[in-house]
């Protein structure tokens, strides 16, 4: 583990403090479970997406306090130097159980699962709900803008406006949800998902004329690339680009303006001019409901940015992370749960199934209370083993994820996918032992 990469001051102080007066009562190794939740989805929203959880996974691997974080917690007075040598050797030594990237959950989903001793789970809590909030809420946005897309491409482009390293995250929850690539070149690295870019209005600005920009453009990248034909007038600069390119010119991008209106001017325009294979990008602050505003439009593919990095409206999906269950005096495992008015949890610790019918519909999310729910042999299994004893048991490509989410989708009423607000597709029930 690179010291330089440690994720373990990516917390909130009250879980040191709580963790320094366990460990003076003799509490911190008490076992305890501790769930991971939504109370509820954003409001309207039929469903949400989890993504974030291989993220999550590999900063559970760096969460170690190395000399530099322990010399720090001295300096500050966070805490005392017996809590500061607990620390000293922390690993997790626990268990995490999950609904994996691409999963669907509901109200009340046990989307996490993390079973070890209090004072090395609750440590986790920020790092944790910090991933799978900003992902997760990425991912549902990102859901809703694929379905309302239907079968043309989108490419997310939002690095712009948000911060640095949520830029590559959003980036790795846009592409889970479906987005074909990303404008961020480190997503790319990082992650394998493909990138593309040519130009922005500067580099139009910078020459003394369009033509002259749009040569330039075609002489580096070949006159299969997409030219951006709104700085000036579109009519002017889509002649000029087909004239530049030829008819063979790979596409255009519309960035403002009445893009379903131009994008029938445009779409007219080149198969006039003979560029009939060209396509047409539009860009210009999209979100889901925009998008599908242009479904009867002759565009091929949507850019988007700021709505999808800030979650379309929800730029959290609520997630809370709660102790369900903890052991007794006699070592037993007793059911705990917060019951302040209207943040009431449930306690025990949670199994989970996606209850179908015959024909592969979802009917509900059943959650079982200490116990496997019962699978009627049409259902499926939710959780899954990431972590055994410390050890991460859970990795896979992202591509695995994108599938999931596809299947997990199909598996939704019809009604799920439609736009307008609504409350959650499917149920959520419990099922408790008699």
């Amino acid at each position: 583990m690179n010291a330089n990469a440690s994720t373990a001051l990516l917390t909130d102080r009250y879980e040191l403090t709580m963790l320094q007066a366990t460990l003076r009562d003799g509490t911190a190794q008490r076992r305890s479970v501790f769930e991971l939740f939504a109370r509820r989805l954003p409001d309207g929203r039929r469903y949400g997406v989890v993504a974030g959880v291989g993220r999550l996974l590999d900063a559970l691997e760096d969460f170690r306090f190395a000399q530099a974080e322990l010399d720090w917690l001295r300096e500050a007075d966070v805490v005392d130097a017996d809590t500061v040598q607990w620390l000293t050797d922390y690993r997790f030594t626990g268990s995490v159980w999950g609904y994996p990237d691409g999963e669907l959950y509901f109200p009340q989903s046990p989307v996490l699962v993390v079973e070890g001793t209090f004072a090395e789970c609750v440590i986790l809590e920020t790092v944790f709900l910090s991933i799978l909030n900003h992902d997760s809420a990425i991912a549902s946005a990102a859901a809703r803008m694929i379905s309302a897309a239907g079968d043309r491409p989108c490419i997310e482009m939002g690095s712009r406006r948000t911060h640095e390293a949520s830029a590559v995250a959003a980036a790795r929850s846009a592409y889970i949800a479906g987005f074909a690539a990303t404008s961020n070149l480190e997503a790319g690295r990082t992650y394998g998902i493909p990138t593309t870019g040519t130009s922005a209005h500067s580099f139009t600005l910078l020459h003394d004329t369009e033509r002259e920009a749009f040569e330039a453009q075609v002489r580096a990248l070949g006159p299969g690339t997409t030219l951006l034909v709104d700085t000036y007038d579109v009519p002017d600069a889509i002649r000029t680009a087909v004239d530049v390119a030829g008819p063979g010119l790979g596409g255009v991008r519309l960035d403002s303006g009445d893009l379903v209106a131009l994008a029938a001017e445009v779409r007219k325009q080149l198969d006039d001019l003979g560029a009939t294979s060209t396509r047409i990008t539009v860009t210009s602050d999209l979100d889901e409901y925009a998008i599908a505003a242009l479904a009867a439009a002759p565009v091929d593919g949507y850019g988007v940015g700021t709505a999808l990095v800030t979650g379309s409206g929800a730029p959290t999906s609520g997630f809370v992370y709660k102790l369900v269950a903890r052991a007794g005096d006699d070592d037993e495992m007793v059911p705990v749960a917060k019951k302040s008015k209207d943040k009431i949890s449930v306690g025990g610790r949670k199994n989970a199934l996606r209850r179908r019918d015959a024909g592969g519909t979802a009917q509900a999310e059943v959650i079982g209370i200490d116990l496997v729910p019962t699978d009627d042999g049409d259902d499926r299994t939710l959780l899954l083993e990431l972590v055994r004893d410390g050890v991460r048991v859970h990795d896979e490509p992202l591509d695995a994820a994108r599938e999931r989410l596809r299947t997990s989708l199909a598996e939704l009423p019809a009604t799920a996918m439609q736009l307008m607000r609504g409350e959650p597709a499917i149920d959520t029930v419990y099922e408790e032992a008699p």
